[in-house]
């Protein structure tokens, strides 16, 4: 007896299986699908009805296949012109390897060839191929039993059901929503009467729940390769969407989709009215914030929030989380549901869950979590509960306390100095080993790397918790907080991108203008820990010939500028901090030709020039190993060449102000003083108030050249 091989998304096998038996058609799991009787009945049906299906593939042939000769000759056993008209142009996709047939595309030319051959020999002409719009469709796999040729019946996959003309970012297949819906129960518990989705995107499950509860073919609004089948049999076709039409049912307006984003809404209303569901479902435009309580005493509440894939958007994907978790409790005798590619996200719903699955989403690993919202979840706290409350209870209570008492000694601080940047926490408790900073109205968290011994699930725990605590504390919103982790670095990588966001903004400190970037880089833009030093410069600089070398962005530079030096000079290897470091004198009103801006390798610079400066500040870092490099620079061993090179590009009472963030460095004193210097150890008077609680984050001296 011959099989259909019915292809579905893998771990789907089981609730094929089931979804068939429904439609009267007994089936056996396989891998990648089912296998059910080939008639065509069965098969039409399936195409109709399958919610879940991919492929409905008919069997042509199979046997033993090694190499191409036995793939071709195999393939031309079957006589295609049986099977479609020459006028018809096909396609071959081909899956599957062995020891001789490594490449899929060579698969599916040696068959292509042997179609083309056997309607030359039959018909005396060929049929074009067409891999975009072909009307047939060969479907081939290669396995360890041999080679099967199959006839793809479908012809575009099955979840394309032709309703969804427009999708949001990131849209489910018709088919994965349907999955979630029947793992959750939908098809088969009438008591769940309404279904909420508050972050619907283009409307995907709430319309596949609607057709499921309407009972609504999936397959009544699109077209079918076997049409283009000579074994196609219309009239048996017509009579099983008659029977489909037939068992349609009214469905109730107890469907709702809520997404923060107006765009997407109107894409989810017109998919809604392309399905033919339009007047049953109601899509509005509202964040999760605003959702409201429960329509009806009983129903599902399903969501597939954002993953948050970049690590930058961590904040903003716990918040949600968590604020799902808070409005969740309004719906108590509901089931929720939540499809996550972030599963460790789950936890900061704070809801006992009752099921798991692992679905994935095509190559994304993903995971169902199922929760009955009922005595089990605790009291509904009164609607005065706020995200804000929920979070700051249990062992992160500790660390709210810490950031409260924090911002309560500094924010007036920082508006008394002129300080829209400064440095909130910084690991202040060894459980949260964390730096949190301000720039204005926006947030950075730096999360140095946990030592080995602290497990990764639970230093993770941790992070996340510190995240949703920092967003509760500062009232500042999730999507204005970026995240970033830091290790011990080496070479260039601190400069390297982590993300392409290009977005900057500025901030100002002591009437200086900063650009910075909170989530393309490891550093912003602004070292916040050098702000008094770079004050300290600028008060240095009137009437100086400035030099700064490792320049950065060029802040110490425009605060040189303001403090009204004669001229600047900046010198970096890097285009892009040079770049940044002309937008920053640019936006301090600095430009003209006093202003120059060298890209180049300091220590060769510093060896060619011929300059002379009164007043030069450095800031190396620890160590730089940079393709631009013939060698590499580690501060600690190189610091004296450096001044030595700095020396002979300095008048007599030079300021040198020298500075560097390796623990534990030292200065070899004796060997800077013979070198001309007078040496002042200035670490203590430049540590800023928001870094007494980190008095060694870097070293400063005052290096007055006295030759």
């Amino acid at each position: 007896m011959s099989q259909l091989f019915i292809s579905c998304a893998p771990a789907m096998e089981p609730l094929l299986v089931d979804e068939l038996a429904t439609l009267g058609i007994p089936a056996k799991p396989g891998r990648g699908g089912v296998r059910a009787e080939a008639t065509l009945e069965n098969a039409y049906r399936i195409c109709l009805w399958s919610r879940l299906a991919s492929r409905v593939l008919w069997p042509l042939i199979e046997g033993p296949a090694q190499d191409a000769e036995d793939i071709y000759a195999l393939a031309s056993q079957v006589l295609w012109p049986s099977h479609f008209d020459v006028s018809c142009r096909f396609a071959v996709d081909f899956t599957g390897s062995n020891n001789e047939i490594r490449h899929t595309q060579f698969g599916a030319m040696k068959i292509k060839d042997a179609i083309v051959d056997v309607f030359r020999e039959e018909r005396g002409k060929r049929p074009e191929v067409d891999l975009k719009q072909p009307n047939i469709r060969v479907n081939a796999h290669l396995g360890k039993q041999g080679l099967a040729i199959y006839l793809d019946l479908a012809g575009k996959p099955l979840h394309q059901r032709g309703y969804r003309a427009s999708a949001g970012e990131a849209p489910l297949k018709e088919s994965l929503a349907a999955a979630i819906l029947y793992k959750l129960g939908w098809h088969k518990d009438e008591s769940l009467e309404y279904l909420v989705d508050p972050m619907c995107g283009s409307g995907t499950l709430v319309i596949e729940a609607a057709l499921m509860r309407g009972k609504r073919a999936p397959g009544l609004k699109r077209d079918f390769a076997f049409m283009n089948w000579a074994k196609h049999d219309p009239a048996l076709w017509n009579q099983e969407v008659k029977a489909a039409i037939e068992a349609a049912l009214p469905i109730e307006a107890k469907f709702f989709g809520f997404d923060s984003d107006k765009k997407v809404i109107e894409k989810a209303r017109n998919n809604a009215k392309a399905a033919g569901v339009g007047r049953a479902l109601t899509f509005n435009h509202q964040a999760l914030k605003d959702l409201g309580d429960k329509p009806g005493q009983r129903g599902l509440i399903l969501c597939n929030p954002p993953y948050g894939e970049r690590l930058g958007d961590m904040a903003e994907v716990l918040y949600l989380y968590r604020e799902l978790g808070v409005k969740a409790r309004n719906f108590m005798g509901w089931r929720l549901g939540v499809y996550t590619g972030a599963p460790e996200s789950l936890r900061q719903l704070k809801l006992l869950k009752a099921n798991q699955w692992q679905l994935n989403n095509g190559a994304i690993e993903c995971v169902l979590a199922s929760y009955e919202l009922d005595e089990r979840q605790g009291e509904a706290k009164p609607d005065t509960e706020t995200v804000q409350q929920a979070v700051l209870t249990g062992p992160v209570e500790a660390f709210a306390n810490r950031l409260k008492k924090n911002i309560k000694a500094l924010e007036k601080w920082a508006k008394r100095e002129g300080i829209d940047a400064y440095r909130l926490y910084d690991a202040d408790l060894p459980e949260y080993n964390a730096a949190v900073d301000r720039y204005g109205d926006w947030i950075v968290i730096q999360e140095y790397a946990p030592p080995k011994t602290i497990e990764p699930e639970k230093a993770a725990r941790r992070l996340q918790d510190l995240i949703v605590a920092t967003v509760a504390v500062t009232g500042v919103k999730a999507d204005k907080i970026a995240v970033k982790t830091r290790a011990k670095q080496s070479g260039s990588n601190q400069y390297e991108k982590l993300e392409s966001r290009q977005q900057y903004f500025w901030v100002e400190e002591y009437g200086v203008r900063c650009k910075v970037n909170l989530f393309d880089y490891l550093d912003s833009g602004l070292f916040l820990d050098h702000r008094l030093t770079r004050k300290w410069v600028g008060e240095m600089a009137k009437g100086k010939r400035f030099l700064n070398l490792f320049c950065y962005t060029g802040t110490a530079t425009v605060h040189a500028a303001k403090g009204g030096a004669m001229s600047t000079t900046s010198v970096d290897m890097s285009r892009t901090y040079l770049d940044w470091a002309e937008a920053n004198l640019r936006g301090n009103g600095f430009t003209g030709r006093e202003h120059q801006l060298v890209q180049a390798n300091c220590l060769d610079w510093l060896n060619r020039t011929q300059e002379k400066f009164d007043l030069v500040f450095v800031d190396p870092p620890t160590f730089s190993n940079s393709k631009r490099m013939e060698g590499n620079f580690d501060v600690q061993r190189d610091h004296v060449e450096l001044l030595e090179r700095i020396s002979h590009l300095l008048v007599p009472g030079a300021v040198v102000v020298f500075s560097n963030n390796k623990r534990h460095f030292k200065l070899e004193k004796e060997t800077v003083e013979a070198l001309g210097y007078q040496v002042e150890d200035v670490s203590k008077k430049t540590l800023p108030e928001d870094y007494k609680r980190n008095p060694h984050i870097h070293v400063c001296f005052k290096l007055v050249f006295q030759p």
